[in-house]
């Protein structure tokens, strides 16, 4: 049963499923709705999804540039931490939701809105994502789920809605899948991807070329760093949402950031997923690589044991969670001597480091060499070794005594 409420705020894409939404939310809750799109980065007309609102019964469009805040205030700081879910997703849409749902929750206040609502299937992880934060940010407002009480339950029962009210939708079946896409990375999922042994077509890719096409010659680049946060790529300051931008199209011109794997959904199914995440593929890569030289070996084992942990958290939904943001501080502090360049070689598909350098750096080459020196005496390995191998000796000697 729907709530009763005074004004929706609709998290508004132009595609088929809201723009079915924000029809069916005019005619059931009897209440004006304001269609809130959310830019971080995605390619779209916005002149046209304004005027598709409108024309669709919203009593207001609002585009909101969340493009450097998305970037500085939710990517970057994910990979300070080195989140990855499941040992390969960099959760590119994961790290969407809670700042698209953070400006919902603000414009609903602004616009005196009791009410919001999202497109997220019952199904997915993205209702737990939103829920999650509306939650957490404003719990007085009615969440409105159409997905989980209407009976348009089917892509062709939305067709067939959309046409008896006349709106304008572009699917097609030259497009069998769904996709989401944002600054770090574009998602494919459904449709023909259901099939786990099927491989994607490789006509499906948007922000690579294929490692087959990539250049012959390899690209050199260098990312420089400060407390962790990549602020210059050859030396080039550039704006958080430029910087991925542009490591966006080095990557994809060389065919590196595809990612196709099946993961584990918070609700418990499994699903298949393509992902192509070019610039972050990189990030994480040179960042990891200047860490081995900048940070203590205790703490970076520390720090590796909560990645998990921190993860499944952004995954979930539970960005703006208390055990989030204990979280972040750990991350955060173990980043104040992650300072540096490192240079990256990009070639076919891999990107791999090949140099590295810091002011903070807990290399020395006068203790690591294989030539002689002065700093190191190796006898005083015999002892480390022997209080070491101390347990392993009186194992063995009381098996032995058995025996």
């Amino acid at each position: 049963m729907l709530p009763k409420v005074n004004k929706i705020v609709l998290a508004y894409s132009g595609g088929l499923d809201t723009s079915v939404i924000l029809r069916w939310l005019k005619e059931n809750c009897d209440c004006p709705v304001i269609a809130y799109a959310a830019d971080i980065g995605q390619q779209e007309n916005w002149d046209q999804v304004r005027a598709k609102g409108l024309a669709t019964g919203a009593e207001q469009v609002m585009v909101s540039d969340l493009r450097e805040e998305f970037v500085r205030d939710y990517v970057f700081p994910a990979f300070r931490a080195n989140a990855v879910y499941e040992g390969s997703y960099l959760l590119g849409t994961a790290l969407a939701r809670p700042l698209i749902a953070k400006e919902q929750v603000r414009i609903a206040a602004a616009a005196g809105a009791d009410a919001v609502s999202h497109g997220a299937t019952g199904k997915g992880n993205d209702q737990v994502r939103f829920e999650l934060a509306y939650m957490a940010l404003n719990p007085r407002l009615a969440i409105i789920s159409p997905w989980r009480v209407w009976d348009l339950n089917s892509r062709t029962k939305l067709m067939a809605y959309a046409k008896q009210h006349r709106i304008p939708v572009s699917v097609t079946k030259a497009k069998p899948y769904s996709s989401d896409e944002n600054l770090l990375h574009i998602s494919f999922e459904g449709g023909i991807l259901e099939d786990p042994w099927s491989e994607p077509e490789e006509a499906m890719f948007t922000l690579s070329v294929s490692p087959e096409k990539a250049p012959d010659k390899p690209t050199y680049m260098e990312l420089s760093f400060e407390q962790g946060i990549p602020v210059a790529l050859d030396q080039e300051k550039l704006s958080p949402g430029a910087m991925l931008a542009r490591l966006n199209q080095l990557g994809g011109q060389n065919g590196v950031g595809r990612l196709d794997m099946v993961e584990n959904r918070f609700v418990g199914m499994k699903s298949r997923g393509v992902y192509e995440t070019p610039g972050g593929t990189m990030l994480r890569v040179a960042h990891r690589d200047l860490e081995t030289i900048t940070l203590d070996r205790e703490v970076m084992k520390i720090r590796d044991s909560l990645i998990p942990r921190y993860s499944e958290l952004i995954y979930n939904g539970f960005w703006f969670s208390p055990e989030m943001k204990m979280l972040q501080n750990t991350m955060d502090y173990a980043q104040t001597t992650v300072n540096g360049v490192v240079r990256l070689k990009l070639y076919k598909g891999n990107c791999v480091p090949v140099g590295r350098k810091s002011q903070n750096s807990l290399y020395q080459e006068s203790f690591a060499t294989f030539e002689e020196d002065q700093v190191y005496r190796q006898a005083d390995a015999e002892g480390f070794i022997r209080l070491n191998g101390l347990r392993l000796r009186m194992q063995a000697l009381r098996e032995d005594s058995r025996g």
